[in-house]
Formats: structure tokens, sequence, C-alpha cells
């Protein structure tokens, strides 16, 4: 991470509790004591300091994503530089299909109101809208416009890994684009193949339970 830059947080659904980074620590310094932990509400529960100035889009995912248990928001350079192009990452090879069988999506624009008036949430809302037609279980990861990825998983570990993933298929895509602009996108039976073998009831990637 780049200074202060992005923030991850996890939810115990069980007990209503969601704990994230607090706003402006160094990672370097940062120890467990610094986390806070606040309610489904926004309520800080525990810590000293002040939570994520993105707290309420986390919130906002763990609102309309009940599967997910980690939230992690970057400003990596490759997926950022999508977002600020104002492009979605197109599915262009079987890296991506391992981590999606969907193209990354773009969030739409905020209304000025939504700017100036529950910014953090109305981003939520946007990632959720964004996501909507996909759910966040094939999908993991989204890109604020002309802001950089917000990703998620099952746990926060999940989300890390889903937000590392992201970066280096951003990259290859741009790599790809950059090569040909009008790169062909990946082969349907491919996307799904790929992404079967990772996640699922049939996946086969790896080493037994």
């Amino acid at each position: 991470m780049t200074l202060t830059w992005g923030n991850a947080s996890a939810i115990d659904r069980e007990r209503g509790l969601v704990a994230i980074k607090p706003s402006g620590v160094g990672y370097a310094v940062m120890s467990v004591d610094d986390i806070v932990v606040l309610s489904l509400d926004g309520e800080v529960l525990a810590g000293s300091g002040r939570p994520s100035t993105d707290t309420p889009t986390h919130l906002a995912l763990y609102h309309a994503f009940p599967e997910i248990g980690g939230v992690v928001h970057t400003h990596s350079t490759w997926a950022t530089g999508w977002a600020q192009a104002e492009r979605e990452i197109p599915l262009l090879g079987t890296t991506h299909a391992d981590l999606s069988p969907h193209a990354i999506p773009l969030t739409r624009r905020l209304t000025e109101d939504e700017v100036e008036s529950g910014y953090e949430a109305a981003t939520g809302a946007a990632i959720a809208e964004a996501v909507a037609a996909t759910g966040p279980v094939e999908l993991s990861c989204a890109l604020v416009r002309q802001h950089g990825p917000f990703c998620w998983g099952s746990t926060v570990e999940k989300a890390v890994e889903a937000a590392i993933t992201l970066e280096e298929v951003a990259r290859l895509a741009s790599i790809a684009v950059n090569l040909d602009p009008r790169a062909k996108v990946l082969d349907p039976a491919l996307q799904k193949k790929h992404y079967a073998r990772k996640h699922g009831p049939s996946a086969y990637y790896g080493q037994p339970s």
C-alpha cells in the first residue's frame, strides 16, 4: 500500500460486528489495538481512533451482499488506471476467467447530490447496483468510476486475494489492449471452464481439503 491509501474490513455476521482499518494510520505502525469495531449501523463499539472514511461504503456492501465476509479497497496502479479511464475491464484471457467469468464492471457516475450528501454510502450503493446482475460470488470486485477498485470475499483474506488478482488482471488487460486495441473477448467456453476449475462444486484446481 502507498502511504495510508486503501482500507480493509471484516464482518462477524453472528455478532453483527465489523472491524475496519482506522483512518489515516500508516500500515507500518498499525497494530491490532488500532482496529476500529463498529455495529452494522456504524456505531463505534471499540477502538479509540476514527474508522476509515470509506466505512459507509463497506457497511453498504455488507448490507447488500449477505454472502461476503470481508471488503478491501485499494488504489492499486493498474486497476485504478482503468477506473480513471472510466472503462470496465474486458474479459480477455484465462487469468481473468480464473477470477471471474464476467467483465469487471464500472460503477455509474454519482449525482452531485450523492457526492455532497452521503458520498461514501452512495458509492457502496453504486457498487451494489453494478454487481446486481451477476451477484457478489461470481463477481468479487468492481471499479468505482474515477476512483479505484473495491473487492470482497467470503473472508477478508479472500478479499485481499481478489484485490491482488484483480491488479494483475488489470495489468494484463492494459498490455493486451495496448498491443491490439481490438483484442477479442475470451471464448465463452473458456470463460466458463476456467472459472469452474477454481470455483463451485465442480472445482478441481489445487489439492483436496
